[in-house]
């Protein structure tokens, strides 16, 4: 099994070489793609950022994941059960590659060694994803807007090695994220703040923990290491 060792350049030489894989490029707030159950599509974000959104009846926006460079998502990769529409929206301007699942591990027409390197790591990809959305369940299953900051922090703390980290969302998209009342969380940002939890400069947050804690979050993210080797 060949390991990708640097995951832009073989995306980019992935799309340039294997005719099975569209990529295309977005602007901020364009739409990506739709959820359908219909279709069986694979998307890996190539630069940028992105969110996968649902607007209700009333047209309030949830936040469901959040992606970043090298993050898979698609209509293959969940059970669409909702009548409200899934979407992800670029945040930032993005390149996507486009692909069908079942021709993941098919062989390729042309042969081309990027498409049997993508099949033979696509079991990393999964993992990944589901670490992914066990980090979700893990944040909206805190009872309260406070158990669910701190939750977040702990964890962005994590995949940064770092007591300093900055905030992938806006305020307002945070709150849609964590599926809370935006006052509710700015009061409750504040009180973390006035308590000593944190100290917050812009979207810079740095958590006031000692230094066992800060150990075990180092020790914990041995263990969600492997989102980063693709």
């Amino acid at each position: 099994m060949e390991y990708i060792k640097d995951v832009e350049l073989f995306l980019n030489d992935f799309a340039k070489t294997c005719k099975s894989v569209q990529k295309k490029s977005y602007k901020k707030n364009q739409t990506i793609t739709t959820y359908i159950q219909k279709r069986n599509q694979i998307c890996i974000l190539v630069s940028g950022e992105a969110d996968l959104v649902r607007y209700d009846m009333n047209g309030d926006k949830a936040i469901i994941e959040h992606f970043t460079k090298n993050d898979i998502f698609g209509e293959a990769l969940y059970i669409v059960t909702t009548n409200n529409e899934l979407s992800v929206e670029a945040k930032k301007s993005c390149e996507v590659l486009f692909f069908n699942y079942d021709n993941i591990h098919q062989k390729c027409r042309n042969n081309c060694k990027f498409h049997q390197v993508l099949s033979e790591n696509f079991s990393s990809l999964i993992l990944n994803k589901v670490m992914d959305l066990n980090t979700r369940v893990e944040i909206l299953t805190k009872r309260s807007i406070r158990e669910k900051l701190r939750g977040y922090f702990n964890i962005l703390s994590t995949r940064n090695l770092s007591k300093t980290f900055t905030l992938p969302f806006s305020l307002t998209d945070l709150a849609d994220y964590l599926s809370v009342d935006r006052s509710a969380m700015m009061r409750e940002i504040k009180s973390l703040k006035d308590e000593g939890f944190i100290k917050k400069s812009g979207n810079k947050i740095t958590l006031y923990i000692n230094k066992l804690c800060f150990s075990l979050l180092r020790l914990h993210s041995f263990f969600l290491s492997i989102r980063y080797h693709f």
